[in-house]
């Protein structure tokens, strides 16, 4: 959905699938190939690239795929997943690390591959793709869950990175049909969880001129809503004397009160929040 609208709208693209199962496992060209002629057909500008986004290498193919066909990279979307669902207790951790290798990993390889070239041309935009069942949990989903945030830590670091340079870097909570859910959705619902819904908000992310950065957006089904990480405004011992588990616990319910949160721009802004409570003079 993302190749075809930014194909459509004049942006020369490469279409990256393995062409494996959901679970991440064998390949075949034959999925983005078809992609590809799809875009063709339409009049637009495409190339297929079959590597695996779990290795470094192949992150690095992907990227050498568009400057070797194109020229340069503008865009990145990192959209690549799999899934491979059970219970912590039931989990071969081989099945954990094989979705860090996909989703964080994958992004991470990309990004790196195409970074010097957006910094060089001072312009790139970025996009990740995270979940609620990161944001927020799900059942079953411990190793989904884990890299789904893990790449929104990702994104907070990079966003710093980028602002000197014009790279934005955001990321996207995507609730659509595809081949990833489409056994778990109520048929009811399905048609209403069209792909292109997500893709309105991944093709603004990447619009040269949105200069905003380090944007989460939950998108699906004409439902659009950013999400952020907040601090409660907390509670004050003191740096006089180590408090102990039980004043901890007396003063818990203003701990975890978050009537007057704040979201913070980065770290820095965070800590300066807590000097000024801790040592308002300094």
């Amino acid at each position: 959905s993302h190749a075809l609208f930014l194909a459509s709208r004049g942006a020369k693209v490469v279409v990256n699938d393995l062409g494996g199962t959901v679970a991440g496992t064998g390949g075949s060209s034959a999925v983005a190939d078809a992609v590809v002629k799809e875009i063709q057909a339409a009049g637009g500008t495409a190339v297929a690239n079959y590597d695996s986004v779990a290795t470094e290498e192949g992150g690095r193919n992907i990227i050498k795929t568009a400057l070797d066909a194109f020229g340069t990279v503008d865009i990145l979307i990192n959209n690549a997943g799999n899934v491979r669902d059970k219970t912590l207790v039931k989990m071969d951790l081989a099945d954990f690390r094989a979705l860090v290798d996909v989703h964080l990993m994958g992004a991470v390889y990309c990004t790196h591959a195409a970074w010097p070239v957006m910094r060089e041309k001072n312009f790139g935009r970025i996009v990740v793709t995270s979940s609620g069942a990161g944001l927020y949990g799900n059942h079953g989903h411990t190793n989904y869950g884990a890299a789904k945030m893990a790449v929104i830590g990702f994104m907070n670091a990079l966003k710093e990175e980028g602002r000197k340079h014009n790279i934005t870097v955001h990321a996207i909570a995507p609730i659509a049909l595809t081949r990833m859910t489409e056994g778990i959705v109520a048929p009811k619902v399905a048609p209403l969880l069209k792909p292109e819904f997500v893709t309105a908000a991944v093709a603004w992310m990447c619009a040269e001129e949105n200069e905003e950065t380090g944007h989460i957006i939950e998108a699906g089904a004409g439902y659009y809503a950013k999400v952020e990480v907040r601090e409660a405004h907390g509670a004050l011992f003191g740096t006089d004397t180590i408090p102990t588990p039980e004043q901890i616990r007396d003063r818990y319910s203003e701990i975890a009160d978050m009537s007057q949160a704040s979201p913070f721009a980065n770290t820095s802004e965070a800590l300066r929040k807590v000097f000024r409570m801790v040592a308002p003079k300094a």
